[in-house]
């Protein structure tokens, strides 16, 4: 086996723990469950104040419960504003900073609230048929939007009334469940209503009778609508496709809906990919918006793209655009808007946009390296500056006028607030975890650059064992990535976790194979059509390079991941060569062919299978189906699945546990009835963590 020789360093995982309090705790499950989940921030339109959530779990009574902080500047501690019974979300400032709003169930359906600046006068706003998901104000404060599911399609008793006691769903097309849910015959819709102070009137729908969703389901949110800033148009993000033609496309748009006419625009049509989440200008003149290029290719590099409503005042820049719509067939001459794709060169992806306050200049965040980090865009000279550096993931922002206030986490880190200078230098502003994690023993992690066998270098993170003693030989777990084009950052997971994978006494290995983003796109692409090729040898690159340090016992070594992840577990249980002596599989592919009519977003598996099964010719990526390999299964292996998982159907941990059980190999197979892809529930997580442990346990110590 081949020893690494080139690292950039040990960082010590203890920057929340500097209390000079003794660490004596183990991190467990149960210390997990205590922790608050810091979420949401927002500051107030003078700067300086910000409102936030935290959301704590009760294990005894297995439920959670969110609510909204404030904290002030030079403050010593956040004060709480809301105490309600149930949690309280989507909490944001009026636009002139007098009342915060947010939504609540604590009259039975979820309405807007509002509370003066200190949680004051709280009072429901608004009743609207059950319930609303997400809302905002007009800059104006003449009209709030907010969104509602709206049935627009007929149900069984609607189908048959005299049968009012029927059980059962009946559909005629695609996407008839999705992710977690079946479709109940509703959608989500946009409503504009006016607004006085403290009140709300009758909200208009601005798509009647549409059959479509915005924001985009099943995770879209608020980030996808936006006023302009006089409040007379609304941006808004939606996929108006039905049936097969939705299921097998990723073609959303960039719509704006004008509030004095009525009219809607498409924005975007040109564009066959994703395009998401738009954003005006201070002035009004421009919008960007996330963009993707490539139809059906979900992890596609997300670009910036700019629309310029006034081409006369682009000093040079006017020009007329000719372009073929995708979907007509058609050439369209637009000369009222002017597109740029402002991440030309950039080979990043971009998320989270923010103007300055004069519109000179872009803020968003992006990932680089396994970290994700703030930049800046001068709109004029087109330059990226990147703002923040560190081993951390940033998940959002807001500028204060010369600060930026980030919230970030670390695999040794829950979410807290920073503070984030013009030098770079940071104060941590909130501890929400600090009492329960002043005694607990953190890993130690190294931060490593292997050699592929294509002679690239990968960035691999190994995370060691509290008090980690380089003269024992420990257990090692080589950590298997969902996606499967998704990052192995600084997150820190509440399921997925390294620090409790090390205090159980396991080194951990979490490479950054192929095929994971925020190493440019050719990186990112390369895995699409070929799960069982370069990602793979990756793999076992990085577990042979850390087994042969002497204090890694390499006849003690496992393999565990989820979604992707679980696929991998699968086919290294046929391809590993005798390396591993226990598997873990969460949620996994184990049979390309079936999972191919089994999934509900057909775009997925048609790009990175290249194709069905039954085309001719037979794309090859079928021939990395683990299901193919099973003649060579001998390792021991938990599998575990959802019941709700409609991405993976639990039908692929079944034929996997089967296989096992038919060819008498020691098997589980741990199954969780009402969870989905992920495992949500407090007591069932915990479960998870102890059968997790338990199962590597009895096979690697």
């Amino acid at each position: 086996m081949k020893r690494i020789s080139a690292f950039s360093g040990i960082l010590l995982l203890s920057g929340m723990l500097a209390t000079g309090v003794s660490a004596q705790e183990r991190f467990t499950a149960e210390t997990m469950w205590k922790l608050g989940r810091v979420s949401d921030v927002q500051m107030a339109p003078a700067g300086g104040t910000f409102i936030y959530g935290i959301t704590t779990y009760d294990l005894a009574t297995n439920k959670g419960n969110r609510d909204i902080y404030r904290l002030d500047p030079n403050a010593e501690s956040p004060r709480k504003l809301t105490d309600f019974k149930g949690s309280e979300i989507n909490a944001i400032w009026r636009p002139d900073g007098l009342k915060i709003g947010f939504l609540s169930a604590e009259s039975g359906s979820m309405q807007i609230w509002e509370m003066g600046p200190n949680g004051e006068n709280k009072t429901r706003i608004s009743n609207i048929e059950g319930g609303i998901n997400g809302f905002a104000w007009s800059p104006d404060m003449k009209h709030i939007v907010y969104i509602k599911d709206v049935k627009t399609e007929q149900d069984a008793h609607d189908m048959h009334p005299d049968l009012p006691l029927a059980n059962a769903l009946i559909y005629d097309q695609l996407m008839y469940r999705h992710w977690d849910n079946w479709h109940d015959y509703a959608y989500s819709h946009i409503f504009i209503a006016p607004y006085t102070d403290g009140s709300i009137g009758e909200g208009k729908d601005i798509m009647p009778g549409e059959p479509w969703d915005s924001p985009l389901m099943p995770n879209g949110g608020m980030e996808q609508i936006t006023f302009s800033p006089d409040g007379q148009k609304l941006a808004y993000t939606c996929k108006k496709l039905k049936g097969k033609e939705y299921a097998v496309s990723t073609n959303s748009d960039i719509y704006l809906y004008d509030l004095v006419t009525g009219k809607t625009e498409n924005l975007s049509e040109n564009n066959p990919g994703y395009d998401q989440d738009p954003l005006f200008s201070p002035d009004g003149s421009k919008i960007v918006w996330r963009s993707m290029a490539t139809p059906g290719f979900e992890a596609d590099k997300d670009r910036i793209m700019l629309c310029e409503f006034n081409p006369k005042a682009l000093d040079g820049m006017k020009k007329t655009l000719e372009k073929k719509n995708p979907k007509t067939g058609k050439t369209a001459i637009m000369t009222s808007q002017v597109y740029t794709d402002l991440s030309e060169g950039f080979d990043q992806s971009s998320s989270n946009f923010a103007f300055s306050a004069d519109g000179k200049s872009l803020y968003f965040i992006s990932g680089i390296h396994a970290t994700f980090q703030v930049y800046r865009l001068d709109l004029m000279t087109k330059k990226i500056t990147q703002l923040t550096q560190g081993d951390h993931d940033i998940q959002s922002f807001a500028t204060d006028g010369k600060d930026l206030i980030i919230t970030k986490m670390r695999h040794d880190l829950p979410t807290e607030v920073f503070r984030v200078k013009p030098d770079g230098k940071e104060e941590q502003l909130t501890f929400t975890n600090r009492q329960i994690l002043k005694n607990v023993r953190l890993a130690t992690e190294q931060k490593r650059w292997i050699t592929t066998t294509d002679g690239k270098k990968m960035l691999v993170w190994v995370i060691l064992p509290p008090d980690f003693d380089p003269n024992k030989k420990y257990p090692a777990l080589l950590y298997c990535q969902g996606g499967p084009q998704s990052a192995v950052s600084q997150f820190f997971s509440y399921r997925w976790n390294f620090q409790m994978m090390a205090a159980n006494g396991y080194v951990v290995v979490a490479p950054n194979r192929r095929g994971l983003p925020t190493f440019g796109q050719e990186w990112n692409d390369q895995i699409s059509g070929d799960y069982g090729g370069q990602n793979m040898l990756d793999y076992l690159t990085a577990i042979d390079s850390v087994a042969a340090e002497p204090w890694v016992d390499e006849n003690r070594l496992g393999a565990v991941g989820a979604s992707y992840g679980g696929y991998s577990v699968y086919w290294l249980a046929g391809n590993h060569n005798k390396r591993f002596k226990a598997f873990i599989a969460h949620c996994g592919i184990f049979n390309f062919e079936s999972m191919y009519l089994e999934t509900e977003e057909m775009f997925f598996v048609n790009y990175d299978y290249k194709g069905a099964y039954y085309d001719d010719p037979r794309p090859k990526s079928y021939d990395f189906s683990p299901h193919n390999f099973v003649r060579n299964w001998d390792t021991p292996m938990l599998v575990v699945h959802g019941g709700y998982d409609f991405r993976i159907p639990y039908t692929q941990g079944m034929q996997a546990f089967n296989a096992n059980q038919m060819l008498g190999i020691p098997s589980r197979f741990l199954f969780f009835p009402e969870e989905t892809h992920f495992v949500l529930k407090p007591q069932n997580a915990v479960l998870w963590q102890r059968e997790f442990f338990g199962w590597l346990d009895r096979y690697l110590k």
